[in-house]
């Protein structure tokens, strides 16, 4: 199956992610790791995607779509992916069309008051990244519970921050869900239930 993950940031999208890649067996693919491994490869397209970042601009279309297509050709895609973080507009979502068929939509759905909620509650640690938060609180306030580092909270996780990135996702992203529901590949799951209630939702639909 290839499958889009679409969701404001704060949806729980990357937790979903890790366990349909280890239930349905296709890579769970993200923009930031595509353009990451087209840069470490060398390719002629992440030599000239690195020069764009390098100069802190925005990576075009074009180059994306053209990792993408990369990307979904290699033989760990044989038999199907899973996007994450991409198509974020029309033409991006135009452009994929070109290249291949995607046979489910994924929309995980979540008010900005519990997504608010959820990403100020988060706290990362200092020493090796580990994330906790109101799904997975720290033994101990304020403590790593895998190597004792000290936790702290993102500047990307205060508030103020997030309602400009759920703003940036209405405006840019929120069209992909009309757009694929006409084409009548789009399923929604409540993403305000707990982790495993959210997975089972999801493999219902898709086996629906």
């Amino acid at each position: 199956m290839n499958i889009i993950l679409l969701g404001p940031p704060g949806t729980g999208k990357g937790t979903q992610a890790q366990m349909m890649k280890e239930h349905y067996k296709i890579p769970h693919i993200s923009t930031g790791d595509m353009l990451r491994e087209a840069v470490a490869k060398k390719t002629d397209i992440g030599l000239k995607a690195k020069q764009i970042m390098d100069a802190g601009q925005l990576v075009p279309d074009d180059i994306i779509i053209k990792i993408v297509r990369e990307r979904i050709s290699q033989k760990d895609c044989k038999n199907g992916f899973l996007l994450d973080g991409f198509p974020r507009t029309i033409p991006q979502a135009d452009s994929l069309d070109k290249i291949t068929k995607i046979d489910h939509v994924v929309e995980i759905v979540s008010s900005d008051n519990i997504i608010v909620k959820r990403l100020t509650a988060r706290r990362q640690c200092s020493k090796c990244n580990t994330i906790f938060g109101l799904d997975i609180p720290p033994k101990k306030k304020g403590i790593c519970d895998r190597c004792g580092g000290e936790l702290f909270q993102r500047d990307d996780d205060k508030e103020q921050t997030i309602r400009k990135r759920l703003a940036s996702y209405r405006k840019n992203t929120l069209p992909l869900i009309e757009y694929y529901k006409a084409k009548g590949n789009l399923v929604s799951v409540d993403g305000e239930k707990p982790i495993p209630r959210i997975f089972e939702e999801i493999k219902g639909k898709l086996a629906a």
